[in-house]
C-alpha cells in the first residue's frame, strides 16, 4: 500500500458446490482458477454463505433425495428465488428444470429454469460422447463432454439458448438439441464443463455471481 492511499482489492466472491454428491472436486477446482472462493455445501448454514452455487453433474434422483435429507431443498429454492446466482451441469440441470421426461415418480425439482429437460436423453454411460460447441457468452469453441446426459425439449420466452448441439455423426440422433441454457441468474448445461479443465464456463458464472455479490 502506497503511505496516504488505500489501495482497494476487489473481494473474490463466494461461491458453493453443492457436496452431497457427484463432481465437487473438479468444480470446485475450476471455481477457483475462475476467481472464487469455492465452498463445499451440505448444511444449511453453508448456503446462507455463498453468494453463488453449483449442482454438480451426478445423478439427480439421488441428488433430489439428499436435498431433502439433508433439509436443504427448501432453504436452496428460498435462496433461488431471492436471486442467487445458480449453475448446474447434467444432473444439475435436471434438477433446476421446471419439468423432467422421464424422469423418477419421487425426484423433485428446483423448479428454477422454465425449461423441459429429458433425463438421460442421450442414452447409456456407454453412449457418451465428446464434441466442440459454441457457447454464448464464451469466446472459442468448447470441448463438450456428455455422459447420461440430459438435453432441453422446450424453452420458455425468457430462457436465452446458449448452445446446441452441432451437426456431428459422433453426436447424432442429438444433432441441434439444446444444451446449454441462461434465464436471469440461473445458467445450465447438459454437459460436464468441470471434466475438461477448461474454466472459461465457470468464468462467464464467477462473473454473474460477481455483478450481485
Amino acid at each position: 500500500m502506497i503511505a496516504g492511499k488505500v489501495t482497494y482489492v476487489p473481494q473474490r466472491p463466494v461461491v458453493g458446490v453443492l457436496a452431497l454428491q457427484g463432481d465437487v472436486r473438479e468444480h470446485a477446482a475450476l471455481l477457483e482458477r475462475a476467481g472464487a472462493r469455492a465452498l463445499a455445501v451440505r448444511r444449511v448454514s453453508e448456503l446462507a454463505e455463498v453468494d453463488g452455487l453449483v449442482l454438480p453433474g451426478g445423478e439427480s434422483t439421488t441428488m433430489s433425495r439428499l436435498l431433502d435429507s439433508f433439509a436443504l431443498l427448501e432453504p436452496l429454492r428460498h435462496r433461488i428465488r431471492d436471486g442467487l446466482p445458480v449453475f448446474g451441469s447434467c444432473a444439475g440441470m435436471v434438477l433446476l428444470a421446471r419439468q423432467v421426461l422421464d424422469g423418477r415418480p419421487d425426484q423433485r425439482q428446483l423448479d428454477a429454469l422454465d425449461v423441459v429437460v429429458r433425463r438421460n436423453a442421450f442414452g447409456r454411460q456407454v453412449d457418451s460422447f465428446e464434441t466442440e460447441l459454441e457457447v454464448a457468452g464464451v469466446e472459442g469453441r468448447v470441448q463438450a463432454v456428455f455422459i447420461r446426459a440430459p438435453w432441453v425439449e422446450k424453452v420458455g420466452h425468457d430462457v436465452q439458448v446458449l448452445a446446441t448441439v452441432v451437426d456431428d455423426p459422433l453426436a447424432d440422433p442429438a444433432a441441434d438439441r439444446i444444451v446449454a441454457v441462461r434465464q436471469g441468474r440461473v445458467f445450465a448445461t447438459a454437459f460436464h464443463p468441470e471434466l475438461t479443465g477448461d474454466e472459461r464456463i465457470h468464468r462467464l458464472f464467477v462473473r454473474t455471481v460477481s455483478e450481485v455479490a
